[in-house]
């Protein structure tokens, strides 16, 4: 009976996919036209056939009416047979199916869908084989979301051959075999996976989903919290027999699409997830305490839940922790945490070696007070940091940040430690680079080390402005002058978070086609660089977290110098360009002032 049942199943979805109908042919002038012709809500209805394409839908139409003879008589012989209900089967794993998983469903008819979504849509409905979809990302990013909008989006006839499967700490994979095989038998195709590598031995078993069960045309769809080991399975176990959908990193246009913001300086403080209207994309307006990142303990609990954790359980699940490598001192001794949390915080900035080696000292602390002796305006010149308790301030901030000393830590930190934990942050999506290039000029990196969640980054950062508020002599001070300093401290992280929100998501969207880098002079540098190879033309930005226009913003745009040695090794410069957070216009100089949240929503084909 169970082939029977899956046979039924195919045919309906085969005819599906035809045109219904039937041909008729009229007498137009003269000449024979042909129509497609059907009844539709009681109404006959008719589209006109080119010549051309007369042929292939006639073989549609004629293979339709093969296929509905099948399937009635398959449905004849079936009707003489007991059919097992999917009811009455027994499964192992939480499985979901008919109307408890439509109301699931449908609890996201109203919501916006991830730019990814279609990835996942394009497998199910491909006719690949030997492949599973694996939807990965960092907690709070969509994952289940877009599994149940899937199911929602289905017709009827592949809604009521598809499931839903919960997995838990105490399932294994040797269970979902058992329940795969049962739900084929039933004529099942569609299968979500969600949570799957809660399943200790998923990672070492999960080749058994791609070469039996997608092979014989089952579609699978793996979402998992611990995205890592995803990517241990594709690196160990299924190679190239997975599709792969990301969804850590979510864009300024996608996140402002979504839940209706669309101010940079908020996605600053707060992007990277959707935690904040994740079940109600329709809003338009942004709950703070919904937000992942809205203070110092909410981002801590999510850098270990979501990507401490992450990395630890996945570890620990494949080939039973072999796979810690130089990390397992570090795992064993409960240190590994803090060593994570202690690149998260510095791995923006160069020099981690030192960094993690010597006592902490905050890239951010050190910046503030070089720009505060550097202001132009001499009222605003502070010499707070040649007084200021730097070693309280700097103990305060590790002690927020949860962050381990080098005179507390069991395990020294070394080059392996942070190139495998730069390994698995970068897995995550956490973690991406841009191209720093020079020109008569020496650079001591080649690359810039670009966190996707800025919320995360931003919120370390108003960690630190804490610390500085709970040292002494920096209480001392009058409170106009403390406001100045902080603010001060915020303006400046936000303007390099810009800058590297702008060069990551250009570079992401120009693909292969164009090259996206920074560019550095012996004086000065071009803040971004959009390079077309095949045109031998260049776009050259200068990014500034600024609403007002300032002559001193283009200076190195208007280098003349510079340009020349610009086009000398790229070619012609076709745009000269300040991105800031004012109108769009083109200055008196002649350069053009771009509004950088409609930048970002242009690069991704979104209206401003």
């Amino acid at each position: 009976m169970e082939d029977i049942t899956i046979q039924i199943a195919d045919l309906e979805e085969q005819i599906a996919k035809l045109p219904v109908g039937y041909i008729s042919k009229k007498m137009i002038n003269g000449k024979e036209r042909y129509y497609q012709q059907w009844t539709e809500n009681g109404k006959v209805k008719s589209k006109y056939i080119r010549n051309e394409d007369f042929e292939d839908f006639k073989k549609k139409i004629e293979l339709r009416k093969s296929l509905q003879g099948k399937l009635s008589e398959l449905k004849s012989s079936a009707a003489f047979i007991e059919t097992p209900s999917i009811k009455d089967a027994k499964f192992n794993l939480r499985v979901m199916y008919g109307s408890d998983l439509k109301d699931f469903a449908s609890q996201t008819k109203d919501f916006q869908k991830r730019d990814c979504f279609a990835q996942i849509q394009d497998y199910l409905y491909s006719k690949t084989l030997d492949k599973v979809c694996l939807v990965y990302g960092l907690r709070r990013t969509g994952k289940t979301t877009m599994l149940r909008q899937c199911l929602y989006e289905m017709k009827e006839t592949e809604f009521n051959r598809s499931v839903y499967i919960k997995a838990t700490v105490n399932d294994t994979m040797e269970k979902l075999n058992k329940d795969l095989k049962l739900l084929r038998e039933l004529g099942i195709k569609f299968v979500f996976i969600d949570e799957v590598t809660l399943i200790s031995d998923f990672i070492d078993s999960a080749a058994i989903l791609s070469d039996i069960y997608s092979a014989m045309g089952m579609k699978i769809v793996l979402s998992g919290t611990d995205s890592l080991g995803f990517w241990l399975a594709v690196h160990e176990e299924l190679y190239d027999r997975a599709v792969m959908v990301h969804t850590t990193y979510i864009p300024f246009a996608e996140h402002s699409r979504l839940l209706g913001i669309n101010d940079i300086d908020e996605y600053i403080r707060y992007g990277g997830t959707l935690k904040a209207g994740v079940w109600n994309f329709e809003s338009k307006s942004v709950k703070l305490e919904e937000a992942s990142f809205r203070d110092n303990e909410a981002t801590r609990v999510y850098i270990d839940t979501a990507i401490c954790s992450n990395i630890q359980h996945s570890l620990k699940c494949y080939q039973d922790g072999n796979h810690f490598r130089n990390l397992y001192d570090l795992y064993e001794k409960k240190e590994l945490t803090g060593t994570i949390n202690r690149i998260i915080e510095n791995e923006s900035h160069k020099f981690l070696v030192q960094i993690l080696t010597d006592d902490f000292k905050s890239h951010d602390l050190h910046l503030l007070g070089r720009n505060l002796r550097s202001e132009r305006e001499e009222e605003n010149r502070i010499e707070l940091f040649d007084n200021i308790d730097e070693e309280s301030v700097t103990k305060t901030l590790m002690d927020i940040l949860e962050i381990r000393n080098k005179d507390l830590q069991s395990v020294e930190i070394t080059d392996s430690h942070i190139d495998e934990i730069k390994e698995y942050l970068e897995a995550l999506d956490l973690l991406d680079q841009c191209d720093l290039r020079a020109i008569d000029r020496k650079l001591k990196f080649s690359e810039n080390n670009i966190f996707t969640q800025p919320g995360m980054r931003f919120c370390q950062a108003k960690a630190l402005v804490h610390s500085i508020l709970r040292d002494e002599k920096f209480d001392q001070l009058s409170q106009p002058v403390k406001t100045f300093i902080t603010e001060r401290l915020l303006t400046t992280v936000m303007g390099h978070m810009l800058e590297d929100i702008v060069l990551l998501d250009t570079k992401r969207r120009c693909g292969k086609d164009r090259e996206v880098f920074k560019l550095y002079f012996a004086a000065g540098e071009f803040d971004m660089v959009i390079y077309d190879g095949s045109r031998g033309e260049v776009e050259c930005f200068e990014i500034k977290h600024s609403d007002e226009i300032v002559e001193e913003q283009a200076k190195h745009l208007l280098n003349e110098d510079n340009i020349a040695k610009t086009e000398k090794m790229y070619g012609k410069i076709i745009r000269r360009c300040v991105l800031y957070k004012g109108e769009s216009g083109m200055a008196s100089n002649g350069i053009e002032y771009k509004n950088v949240e409609e930048f970002l929503k242009e690069m991704s084909g979104q209206r401003a």
